[in-house]
């Protein structure tokens, strides 16, 4: 069991958290500024801060570039498609450069790394067919489109997929979708062109043979962004969680992925690698938060001492630095595990980062709030909204307790 970078990923590494220091994070406050200014005046808050763009492209031109394609489907896209050397990498190499591009909020979208976006493309890599390789995947590959995922429904518990009450019927040569989703991330962004709806097809098949994966135009006639939805007050401009109604909804049969009943195959494809990524960037933004709060720790005094020597912060701090290490190692174990293969094993170990890294990153977030007093509870300081973030990801990609449910329930499994 070896979780060390090859040397491409560790150099690969030293590149994007070189380029999150010196060009991200200092570009933060203005296009913060950009979006909050247009939101309080007569702009609108959508529109991406023209300085993405203008970083996007300086990534892309140093190869920074589609850093997640993975290893064994990326072929000609990764070098077509700007990754520097021309290949993908493996969940191993890609864990510390999802760390490092972590620290900051903007920075996936900088490297064109962002979920949805990232887990829709590994859907259209592994699963979907040439032309809806050339329609979505290329495109998305060059960040001239955003998409978004639509699956869960605000009339059902969505922690179970089988419960969903959305269709897609087979019409002849058509799919015809109705049904309600949200928390649709993506939608709100004005460049967001496709959706990957997924519903019900067979209602008599197996529980896991029901559903469906279609590709749906945003503009298709019955599509409608009813609303964007906060996430404790923020809005996550420019993309946007947003509730989408599907009235009657028409598309071509050939925009099924893989085929009608083969929804949960390519969800399970999707959602390994994902919680990975998503739990390294939590990581990344855990470590920036402990920087902040070890650095104002220090620069500030209350009672005649440093409050890193005050009331048992210094324990606090020696407790998250504990608490990252531990969960980074959790990571990189399922992140291998994954390298090779899926199996019983793997499953349980990304259902165990997917419960410890964002109950961790809280913790760890919340000390560093707490160091900042009441700054850290505004738009001053990253804490505030990284902290809405990692409690955000306890129900996104499924709950903690789903998770529990799935490691006690492959423990119990060895002694029956």
């Amino acid at each position: 069991m070896d979780f060390s970078p090859s040397p491409r990923s560790a150099e690969l590494t030293e590149r994007v958290r070189a380029f999150v220091t010196n060009e991200i994070e200092p570009a933060e406050p203005e296009i913060h500024r950009d979006i909050k200014e247009r939101r309080d005046g007569d702009g609108n808050p959508w529109t991406p801060s023209p300085i993405i763009a203008e970083l996007q492209a300086k990534a892309r031109s140093e190869g920074l570039w589609n850093l997640f394609l993975p290893a064994a489907h990326a072929g000609r896209y990764a070098a077509d498609f700007g990754t520097d050397g021309g290949e993908g990498l493996s969940n191993v190499d890609y864990a510390p450069i999802a760390e490092a591009m972590g620290s900051s909020a903007l920075s996936p979208v900088i490297f064109n790394c962002n979920a949805p976006d990232t887990g829709n493309m590994e859907v259209l890599l592994r699963y979907g067919s040439e032309e809806q390789r050339e329609r979505w995947l290329e495109p998305l590959l060059r960040a001239d489109i955003r998409s978004a995922f639509c699956m869960t429904e605000p009339a059902v518990a969505s922690s179970d997929a089988t419960n969903m009450a959305a269709t897609a019927v087979l019409d002849g040569d058509d799919v015809v979708i109705n049904g309600t989703k949200w928390f649709s991330t993506g939608v709100g962004h004005p460049d967001c062109k496709v959706l990957i709806f997924m519903g019900v097809t067979d209602a008599e098949a197996d529980r896991k043979s029901q559903h469906t994966m279609v590709l749906i135009p945003i503009d298709t006639p019955g599509v409608k962004v009813d609303r964007i939805l906060t996430t404790m007050g923020y809005f996550d401009e420019p993309f946007g969680h947003g509730e989408v109604s599907f009235t009657d909804v028409r598309v071509p049969a050939s925009n099924i992925l893989l085929g009608p009943g083969r929804a949960f195959e390519i969800a399970q494809g999707r959602l390994g690698p994902g919680r990975v990524h998503h739990c390294m960037r939590a990581i990344g933004l855990a470590e920036r938060a402990l920087e902040l709060g070890v650095k104002r720790a220090l620069s500030r005094e209350a009672f005649g001492k440093q409050l890193a020597r005050l009331g048992g912060n210094s324990e606090r701090i020696a407790d998250a630095r504990i608490a990252i290490n531990r969960s980074r190692l959790l990571v990189h174990h399922a992140a291998w595990l994954l390298d090779q293969g899926m199996s019983a094993e793997a499953l349980s170990a990304v259902s165990e980062i997917k419960v410890e890294v964002p109950n961790m990153a809280l913790s760890v977030i919340d000390m560093a709030i707490q160091l900042h007093g009441g700054a850290g509870m505004t738009d001053d300081f990253p804490l505030a909204q990284a902290w809405v973030g990692a409690r955000s990801l306890r129900l996104a990609d499924g709950p903690d307790e789903v998770h529990r449910n799935v490691v006690a329930r492959l423990e119990l499994g060895k002694y029956r």
